[in-house]
């Protein structure tokens, strides 16, 4: 443990949320994501599933969405900092922790005690966690080695994995549960990069054997490399959109029967009649033709709903039909058209009607791949740029 701080201290776990009154809110379906991480579960076979939970579970909340996929059928679990796996510890989450990056110097102590798997790919980071395990008194640490085959983000050269690994073999605080490597492209089917990856990977792995060492676990594929890629799933599959039922990518939509596990819901805050000539909201850029039913919805991009996305065509559905936002979207609002006033085609919309801006209303979508190519995005932004201030229910 770090001197003078305790980890519960350093990372305590998200308050409840007392906003729950708030007409504007997330829905989150924990049987859609039971469901994904079961397909994923059998389509991996016998790999077993690792649900990437980083990012406050992609936005949808990472305990919730923990419990629903080790229910499901995971076994592991996955963050990117040790902050974000001190609150499934502290939710009394005991699953193995995989920490996808090298924690910082300051975080060794804590890693040991809250007993997660740390990835690691520099010498001087094998040397601090023998440290501070020999500090703690704690069994030996489990610990992944992450090898850069190209993307070059984080990850120890190929030509480093021999050394890392026999620096590993050497302290008798460590031991070496796992190598691992992340792919780049393999979300876009038939590209040539994905295999040279792999090659480089598989050399690693056959330099290490060559040198007597064994590896109790390897893992490469994402959730792209599980769809598309069987070659790579080897022991472990690290599954992250997919368990939230979006697609990697739409070039790989429809590879496995998914469920989106979230919407995004408000109610109409105001209606009124906005005569024909007006303008709407700052800068005045979209000016009515007729006289129109306009209806205020308390969510904006404070909240995730980006700034531009009445400018690009975003829509909302309103019992059951899609109507556009118009005028710019504020920080706490945003106003949609609901249509000519009197008009037998304009919708009919009171203060409290439900809107959905992601989801399903009267059998109707819409989804965050919608506002991913809207926002020339990738629906994983959407869906994590949605802000903590508007309040998760589970259903």
């Amino acid at each position: 443990m770090s001197s003078g701080s305790l980890v519960g201290e350093r990372y305590p776990s998200a308050p409840p949320d007392e906003r729950s009154k708030r007409p504007a809110w997330v829905e989150v379906d924990l049987g859609a994501v039971a469901a994904n991480v079961a397909a994923l579960a059998t389509l991996a076979a016998p790999a077993v599933v690792c649900a990437v939970v980083k990012a406050d579970g992609y936005g949808h909340g990472s305990v919730p969405v923990a419990r629903a996929a080790l229910g499901a059928g995971a076994s592991w679990l996955a963050v990117a900092m040790v902050g974000e796996a001190a609150v499934l510890r502290d939710a009394g989450i005991d699953a193995p922790i995989l920490v996808l990056s090298e924690p910082s110097h300051d975080e060794l102590d804590d890693v040991v005690a809250l007993g997660l798997r740390p990835t690691l790919y520099r010498p001087e980071v094998i040397t601090g966690f023998a440290k501070a395990v020999a500090r703690a008194g704690a069994p030996p640490l489990p610990v992944h080695l992450k090898v850069d085959t190209g993307m070059h983000r984080v990850g120890a050269d190929p030509a480093d994995a021999l050394a890392l690994a026999l620096a590993v073999a050497g302290q008798p605080a460590l031991v070496l549960e796992a190598v691992w490597t992340h792919c780049a492209v393999a979300d876009e089917p038939g590209h040539p990069f994905t295999r040279t990856q792999a090659q480089r990977f598989d050399a690693v792995l056959a330099s290490l054997r060559g040198a007597g060492i064994s590896v109790p676990m390897v893992h490469a594929a994402n959730s792209a490399a599980t769809l598309d890629h069987p070659g790579l799933r080897h022991d472990l599959v690290r599954c992250g959109i997919t368990v939230y039922g979006l697609d990697p990518s739409p070039a790989l939509h429809g590879r496995l029967q998914l469920r989106p596990a979230l919407a995004l819901k408000a109610r109409v805050s105001l209606v009124k009649i906005v005569p024909a000539g007006d303008a709407l909201s700052y800068g005045l850029r979209h000016r009515l033709e007729a006289d129109s039913v306009v209806a205020t919805v308390p969510l904006g991009y404070a909240d995730g709903v980006a700034r531009r996305l009445s400018e690009v065509g975003g829509e909302v559905l309103v019992s059951g039909r899609r109507r556009p936002m118009v005028g710019t979207v504020t920080m706490d609002q945003l106003l949609v058209d609901c249509g000519p006033a009197g008009s037998p085609g304009s919708v009919v919309a009171r203060p409290g009607d439900e809107v959905v801006l992601i989801g399903e209303q009267h059998g109707r979508r819409i989804g965050a791949e919608e506002w991913a190519e809207r926002l020339g995005t990738i629906s994983y932004e959407v869906v994590c740029g949605i802000s903590p201030r508007v309040p998760r229910r589970y259903v």
